[in-house]
């Protein structure tokens, strides 16, 4: 039974207001602050009808004359002390409170320590400061900020926030930095001065149309909504384009008869026919001084991006090259010789052979490297990691049931395609394989992956694209994988190139295909988007 005290207790605690008792911690501590509201002579019980008790807190003073004077010689006294003996005095006062009086306190505190940095920043001569805060905000911030008041609107307005807003997207995002070249709205950003553009309203009009225009990229890219352009390659004898690479302004494909086509990208004509080689053009890349070539004939060529004309010939493989790759005074070729080359490349006639690396049982189809590791796959059906800086041996990917044919390799992700048809990840680091893409019927030929897609070309014809982060999550199903299958080639498709607004692809069918995500005619927008990206826009 429950002593008649603690029941008394319990009474007045459940008729205290809940104002007194809310910010305590815990039933003893209520417990207490009710022990000292009891023995306050201000506070009495009183008993009602039905039983229950009630506090009263009495507001009366003894001597209402004596508190007003002691309170205007404690004011006075207060004032004429410093800072730091005020607040010192203060923390002293509070200390011996009651917890009920500490709630009134922090009450009548909260509402003097709120400030509206953004309207008093300006009014001190610090705009740039206010704008500088709210220009880290993201769209929906920046709408709920034009909302608030007059004075917020007129510095998001003054400091062109949505014109900083759109640039940092620029800055941080390809797509954002492509659609801005091919819609021509870049001409309006990073202007020095606020007199070089249009006012903050023309900005902040334009970002929901660059949001509409990126959710149609993004549902075209999954519902497989293109513009489709051909180039006929016309091969002299023998028809087939082994590989390309391209820019905004040109193509540069290799062939199979042995010549190199430089393509206008625009008008699809082409510019300009290198010729040299005395087997099929099986690899290349270039840059904006040169272009680099590897043939069937067993040679490495060098030749001048804007001349064509040949500057060197490396002689160092017994049999075709199949792959290269060179980037910051390093390249890396290999061969069916089964061998890998490391050359030094400090200018388009000065390319020294560093090291040989042997350790393939097969050819070397496919190499590609960074400043880490250089990693190579070939017909044994392995991939070997390589160090980039001493050229050792790391380790070896296994896992393909067949040769492997592409790879691309980037931050710890490898990527590769093999002739059991399957697509494999891999995780470079400890050596596992992450997932199996299966779908394609034939040898997957080529690969390329960027940071939401895969995209794959097999000798079933098809383009595959795939969802890359999906597949690296371990739960996502195997049938979400695949977005799109896209059939236009006739032929083996040899390799591809892609970027956030197309694919170019090159076949055995002497062709090659820009499949355009982004200038799709509007008779083929009439299906449901489905983004993949999701942007928020919140309109006024």
């Amino acid at each position: 039974k429950e002593p008649r005290s603690l029941i008394s207790s319990k009474a007045i605690f459940c008729s205290v207001p809940r104002s007194l008792w809310l910010g305590c911690a815990n039933l003893v501590e209520s417990m207490c602050a009710l022990s000292c509201l009891q023995s306050m002579p201000s506070v009495r019980c009183l008993q009602i009808s039905n039983g229950t008790s009630s506090v009263i807190v009495s507001r009366k003073r003894p001597s209402e004359g004596n508190y007003q004077k002691e309170k205007d010689l404690c004011i006075k006294y207060f004032d004429q002390w410093s800072e730091s003996d005020q607040v010192e005095f203060v923390e002293h006062l509070i200390s011996r409170m009651c917890h009920y009086q500490h709630g009134h306190i922090n009450s009548y505190l909260k509402p003097m320590l709120q400030r509206d940095f953004i309207t008093a920043l300006p009014e001190q001569g610090l705009d740039h400061i206010a704008e500088n805060i709210l220009s880290y905000l993201d769209a929906r911030s920046l709408c709920a900020a034009e909302l608030v008041c007059k004075e917020w609107q007129r510095v998001i307005s003054e400091g062109m926030l949505w014109k900083k807003l759109i640039e940092r997207m620029v800055r941080t995002d390809p797509l954002w930095k492509g659609l801005s070249e091919r819609r021509g709205w870049d001409q309006y950003l990073f202007k020095n001065r606020p007199t070089d553009g249009p006012p903050n309203s023309f900005y902040r009009s334009l970002y929901p149309k660059i949001i509409q225009d990126i959710e149609t990229i993004e549902s075209n890219w999954r519902c497989g909504r293109h513009n489709l352009q051909r180039i006929q390659c016309r091969s002299e004898n023998s028809k087939g384009v082994y590989c390309l690479q391209y820019d905004d302004e040109k193509i540069i494909s290799g062939l199979r008869d042995n010549s190199i086509k430089i393509w206008d990208k625009t008008s699809l004509e082409c510019l300009k026919v290198l010729t040299g080689h005395t087997g099929s053009v099986l690899c290349l890349q270039y840059d904006e001084r040169v272009i680099v070539t590897g043939s069937s004939d067993s040679t490495v060529r060098v030749w001048d991006v804007n001349t064509g004309e040949v500057l060197n010939t490396l002689i160092h493989h017994n049999e075709a090259v199949l792959h290269l790759r060179f980037s910051n005074g390093l390249m890396v070729t290999c061969s069916k010789d089964r061998s890998i080359a490391v050359w030094d490349m400090a200018s388009a006639t000065d390319i020294t052979l560093r090291r040989v690396l042997v350790g393939h049982r097969a050819a070397v189809n496919v190499v590609d490297f960074d400043d880490k590791y250089i990693v190579s796959a070939s017909g044994d059906r392995t991939i070997k990691v390589w160090s980039t800086s001493t050229c050792e041996f790391v380790r070896t990917l296994n896992g393909h049931k067949r040769g492997i044919a592409c790879l691309q390799y980037r931050d710890r992700l490898v990527v590769s395609g093999s002739s059991d048809n399957t697509i494999r990840l891999w995780d470079i680091e400890c050596g596992a394989c992450l997932r199996v893409l299966e779908g394609h019927e034939e040898l997957v030929r080529c690969i390329r992956f960027d940071n939401k897609r895969i995209v794959s070309g097999a000798y079933d014809g098809k383009i595959k694209v795939w969802d890359l982060q999906a597949a690296l999550d371990p739960r996502a199903p195997a049938s979400t994988l695949c977005l799109r299958t896209l059939v236009e080639h006739s032929g083996r498709v040899f390799r591809l190139q892609f970027d956030e607004f197309q694919i170019i692809s090159s076949s055995h069918d002497d062709t090659i295909l820009i499949w355009d995500f982004l200038n799709v005619p509007p008779s083929a927008q009439n299906e449901t988007r489905s983004p993949s990206r999701t942007y928020t826009y919140i309109s006024r």
